[in-house]
């Protein structure tokens, strides 16, 4: 009787190590496959919030898509080779954890590390559909969050239910820094030079 392969499960490396202090963005999604508006995002926010590190949380699955993405170890060598730069850390803690939501993760970081400052981080899209996503008022409620828009962002995201219910904790850009030592509940919208650039467009081309 044949037997299905286990599910990889990838060893942590010295780059996830945290110390009290330390500011961390965690910047989360399926990656399949990662592109230069992957990019923008998390290295605007580095620079914009002053991060120490951004945690590239490569997931194992995506409970709000219907497709099965890429397998893992593929796409975690693409986002390696997308986004070198020293600071920015490719991890699979997800999978390791087994955990299935984004609530899951935010919940075992911030109490296992009390003292780390986190900061969720997502692309204007993500905030679109934020309200979807499980407890996010939890997740509001324990990091304060960075949206970065990318090129062709509709009014609608800036406008949605989440947007709205989280409107009076939220932050000018130029006040970014300083959400991340207050924070949460707290978020910032930041506007960079744009990439218009979208996962669904660079599967097409496979």
């Amino acid at each position: 009787m044949n037997q299905r392969p286990a599910t990889p499960r990838f060893a942590a490396g010295k780059a996830e190590m945290l110390a009290p202090g330390m500011t961390v963005g965690l910047y989360g999604g399926s990656f399949d496959p990662p592109h230069a508006g992957h990019r923008h995002v998390a290295l605007t926010a580095r620079k914009r919030l002053g991060l120490d590190a951004v945690w590239w949380l490569v997931a194992p699955h995506n409970p709000l898509k219907a497709d099965a993405p890429a397998r893992l170890q593929a796409r975690v060598d693409a986002v390696s080779a997308l986004i070198p730069e020293p600071g920015h850390v490719i991890s699979t803690i997800e999978d390791r954890l087994g955990t299935r939501y984004t609530i899951d993760i935010i919940r075992h970081l911030t109490e296992r590390y009390p003292q780390v400052r986190f900061v969720w981080i997502m692309g204007a899209d993500g905030l679109g559909s934020f309200h979807r996503w499980s407890n996010w008022r939890e997740i509001a409620a324990r990091v304060p969050i960075c949206v970065i828009a990318r090129g062709g962002t509709p009014l609608k995201w800036r406008l949605g239910r989440a947007a709205r219910h989280l409107a009076g904790a939220r932050f000018q850009p130029v006040a970014a820094r300083a959400l991340v030592k207050r924070g949460a509940p707290g978020w910032t919208y930041i506007t960079a030079p744009l990439h218009a650039e979208a996962s669904s467009l660079l599967r097409r081309g496979r």
